[in-house]
């Protein structure tokens, strides 16, 4: 069958659930078997949205999945609905960014509401990353990270949380919001230090870095490039480290100033 053949063929199946549904709203007829014809417009918007997937027609394919995710909720079955609002929202990422963001908030908030915060933690990331690669919304990104990284870290997923506050920390320094993204570091390298190393508190790297934020604190830019000096001698830096720590150094000379040089 070619896509145009599966996409009738989904049509038909979308006409007949809706006929399902319609039938099981009369009042006899909800009376006996109203739930049983809900069942099974659940199933036929299921595999008409199916057939909308292998068509390539990624919004009926979401559209689709929507209709089945309401009529579970209908039937207080969450988990399948939850289940359906994911399935819409993977569909849509392909068509429709916003609308993705919709159906996965849906799954979100059903998840919450079952305590399953962990698989709630997951969609937040699914958020997040279409609102940094589709919509290029920074802040609205971090802001799904943060709730993910909060979720994880209630239930003792501190690692996946980790991973979550380093895009945080990654994309304040992008919007130039330096305390934060200095705090967040600082706050991950002495969990991980302390962790394995409880002398780090007192090592070098620890000073180098409190030394960092004073300097950015006071906007003393002589301090914070000798720091720079002495972090970098122990410890080379990166790329983007490198791009940071000058942006943060021009932003501490003020616009105009500073000659291109972390050093």
């Amino acid at each position: 069958m070619d896509n145009a053949g599966k996409e009738r063929e989904a049509v038909q199946l979308m006409a007949e659930a809706e006929k399902r549904v319609k039938a099981s709203h009369s009042f006899l007829r909800g009376l006996f078997g109203g739930n049983t014809r809900i069942e099974e417009a659940c199933e036929m918007y299921t595999r008409a949205a199916n057939m909308f997937k292998m068509a390539k027609n990624w919004s009926a394919a979401g559209n689709a999945f929507c209709q089945a995710a309401k009529l579970h909720m209908q039937l207080q079955s969450k988990h399948d609905s939850a289940t359906s609002f994911v399935d819409a929202g993977n569909a849509y990422k392909k068509a429709d960014p916003q609308e993705a963001i919709n159906c996965l908030n849906a799954a979100v908030d059903i998840y919450t509401d079952m305590g399953r915060f962990t698989i709630a933690a997951k969609h937040h990331i699914s958020i997040a990353e279409i609102y940094e690669t589709e919509l290029v919304d920074i802040e609205k990104a971090i802001a799904h990270y943060e709730q993910s990284a909060d979720y994880y870290k209630g239930e003792e997923s501190n690692s996946s949380a980790n991973k979550c506050l380093l895009k945080v920390a990654a994309y304040a320094a992008q919007l130039e919001q330096y305390q934060k993204a200095i705090e967040i570091f600082e706050q991950l390298a002495l969990e991980k230090y302390e962790e394995m190393f409880p002398a780090f508190t007192d090592s070098r790297e620890c000073k180098l870095l409190k030394k960092l934020l004073e300097a950015h604190e006071e906007q003393n830019s002589e301090a914070y490039t000798e720091a720079v000096k002495e972090f970098d001698s122990i410890s080379r830096l990166d790329q983007w480290l490198t791009t940071m720590l000058l942006r943060i150094k021009k932003s501490i000379q003020g616009d105009g100033e500073g000659d291109g040089d972390l050093k």
